[in-house]
């Protein structure tokens, strides 16, 4: 039974892919913002443990985390939440540039330290989920695509000074999945949202999970997921 600490399990792809880990039998330590939302978590997913942290602070993290019982081992690091604010380089403040910044790369490498000794310890696996937008940048998607080009460069220093210790560094790019922070992005530009166009979480996940399971010794390196048909 494999042990793994997940943010975003609330909702989307983090909700998909603890739902699949639930249901094989592994343990779970879902990251949640604060007690009510890991009361939440722990009735949705029965079994699993949770850890509370605002991503949003990535300072106080360390806090939070001494002041609560760790896994002994952790062997993946899913880092699935995230946060995303759309609007033109002249218009976006640098609270919303640093609010972004902070959930997206910031948390993940402060967690990713924090979280470095269990990982060690289980030759464990970090696993990014990063986006499209990790890999190019369009009009009004600066900041979060500055946070995403971000994790790309965290995950890649990570992999190349961990290798040594046995831990195994995946980034996931996905596509536009229908999620609601998708559902979110799609009021930002205006348009109406269908759910049925895009990708499922369901898919993400099972992209997720053929990442963690591959056999010790190999690991997927950037995997790009995207709608078909």
């Amino acid at each position: 039974m494999a042990t793994h600490v997940i943010t975003g399990a609330g909702s989307g792809i983090g909700a998909a892919v603890a739902g699949r880990l639930a249901a094989r039998g592994d343990e779970l330590w879902l990251w949640a913002r604060d007690a009510g939302r890991a009361r939440e978590l722990r009735e949705r997913f029965p079994g699993a443990r949770t850890l509370a942290g605002d991503l949003a602070d990535p300072e106080r993290l360390s806090w939070a985390l001494s002041h609560q019982p760790l896994p002994e081992r952790v062997d993946s690091l899913l880092h699935i939440a995230g946060v995303v604010e759309l609007g033109a380089v002249g218009e976006l403040t640098p609270a919303v540039w640093n609010a972004t910044l902070a959930a997206n790369l910031v948390a993940p490498a402060e967690l990713t330290r924090l979280f470095l000794p269990q990982l060690r310890q289980a030759a464990g696996h970090v696993l990014f989920v990063n986006s499209g937008a990790g890999l190019h940048a369009n009009a009004q998607w600066s900041a979060y695509a500055a946070s995403k080009h971000g994790l790309k460069a965290l995950a890649d220093a990570l992999r190349a000074e961990e290798k040594a210790n046995g831990v195994r560094v995946t980034s996931v790019y996905p596509g536009r999945t229908a999620t609601p922070m998708q559902e979110k992005v799609h009021r930002q530009e205006g348009k109406s949202y269908e759910a049925d166009r895009w990708m499922t979480a369901d898919s993400v996940a099972t992209t997720v999970l053929t990442a963690l399971d591959l056999p010790p010794g190999t690991e997927i390196v950037d995997l790009s997921v995207r709608p078909g048909g």
